[in-house]
């Protein structure tokens, strides 16, 4: 589902959220930066041709604190905060810090049900089908350790998971005697028929569970969750959807992929400040799904129960507001569409050498702002360390059983001549190897 692009009144609207005391956003430290957005973002203008203004997009960058001393090439990893972000969560811990037991508890914790309300509401879920957590892993193992399995209970999953949730399920074998079976998809995969059908042909009479990547992490691959989902369901199957790398990246909504269960972490692609996270439990499951920290049974069909985590401070959550308004204010189509760029700038250059190997599709659809490439003969790790050693350029090193490469993920405020620095090192290890 794509998201209309704001109009100018909408982007102007955005920037009158309230936040904490009865400020508004117009009066924080960055009113002329999305100001400035909201003039150069054209009415009719599509969000491909935004994607390449250039003079839109530092606009946008203005709105980070990074180091430009360094080019920042890992930001599927963790995502810089916007200032507005930094500034709020600041604001917030400086004030629970007047009076916490008072200011945490009675004044500020009760305006995450704003924030709650707001995710969902973008997201296009109900609010009581939403809990902000602190990362895509504590959402997905709420999920995996949740649903009750028994000895000789199989769950599916793919061999390029993360590693965290692989490591979950290998606790459950070993400590209660599930089987966790693994498949393999083609590296890039172009057809999503055939991601649906090595699922589908995985699964037996055993099978109770399925976890799946929306993106994945290593690649950047788009897999086809509604498609996956519904054949599931029609086999009376669970989905657990790992989404730490599509929210804030892909302009979709979570109610159109049809799930019941969904994950994802707010300080990638979104912005948020470092340790926020989105889980969606679809209502009539909350109740069947137990928490991992024990909930009062008042709590049984709440999904508040999955906050409960004891004392916590506040200014984390309250501050995913800013990074909200922020991404409203730029446009979830306008987003993707800069990654798309972003990636297709590098990318397309790089693989008119024939020594670089991408493992990511280019084609619409099956990818986004994250790609893996692989020079031949030069490992990655070797290939990554002198990037950063000679060049600053920090990226992340994949070693798969089936393929090898750097992950590349640049952000929205990552420009194209920090990308053009990225192209010239790696043409110059092409040529000249990287001793």
């Amino acid at each position: 589902m794509i998201s209309p692009m704001p109009s100018r009144r909408e982007f102007l609207g955005a920037l009158s959220v309230p936040l904490v005391g009865g400020a508004s956003l117009a009066a924080s430290n960055l009113p002329d930066v999305l100001g400035r957005l909201r003039e150069l973002a054209s009415d009719t203008a599509t969000a491909g041709e935004i994607a390449a203004r250039e003079d839109f997009w530092a606009e946008v960058a203005r709105a980070f604190t990074v180091d430009r001393s360094i080019v920042n090439l890992n930001n599927g990893g963790v995502s810089p905060a916007t200032k507005l972000a930094q500034d709020a969560m600041k604001r917030h811990l400086d004030f629970s810090h007047e009076a916490p037991s008072y200011n945490m508890w009675r004044v500020l914790e009760p305006r995450r049900e704003g924030v709650r309300k707001r995710l969902a509401r973008e997201w296009d879920v109900d609010a009581e089908e939403v809990a902000i957590t602190r990362n895509a892993s504590e959402g997905l193992q709420i999920c995996q350790l949740g649903i009750d399995l028994r000895a000789g209970d199989e769950v599916l999953t793919t061999n390029q998971d993360y590693p965290r949730m692989i490591t979950t399920f290998r606790q459950r074998e070993r400590r209660e005697g599930i089987v966790m079976k693994r498949i393999s998809i083609p590296t890039p995969c172009e057809d999503a028929a055939e991601i649906v059908r090595r699922f589908e042909e995985a699964i037996s009479k055993r099978t109770k569970l399925i976890l799946m990547c929306h993106v994945i992490n290593i690649t950047g691959q788009v897999l086809p969750v509604r498609d996956v989902v519904q054949m599931a369901r029609r086999r009376g199957i669970p989905v657990i959807v790992d989404g730490a790398h599509a929210l804030g990246h892909l302009d979709f909504k979570i109610s159109h992929l049809d799930c019941d269960y969904y994950a994802t972490s707010l300080h990638k692609w979104l912005s948020a400040p470092h340790g926020t996270g989105l889980l969606y439990v679809r209502q009539n499951k909350i109740e069947g799904l137990w928490p991992m920290m024990a909930a009062d049974d008042g709590l049984d069909a709440d999904i508040r129960k999955f906050e409960q985590i004891g004392t916590h401070p506040a200014a984390n959550a309250l501050a995913i507001a800013e990074a909200l308004t922020f991404h409203q204010g730029i446009g979830g189509a306008r987003k993707e569409a800069r990654y798309l760029y972003l990636r297709d700038y590098w990318a397309k250059r790089l693989v008119e050498n024939d020594r670089f190997r991408l493992h990511t599709s280019l084609k619409p659809g099956f990818s986004s702002g994250i790609a893996n490439v692989q020079l031949r003969g030069i490992a990655p790790a070797k290939l990554a360390s002198w990037l950063w050693d000679k060049h600053r350029i920090h990226t992340t090193c994949i070693n798969h059983d089936e393929f090898r490469g750097l992950r590349i993920s640049p952000g929205v405020y990552t420009t194209l001549e920090e990308l053009g620095r990225f192209c010239e090192a790696m043409e110059h290890a092409a040529r000249h190897g990287v001793t």
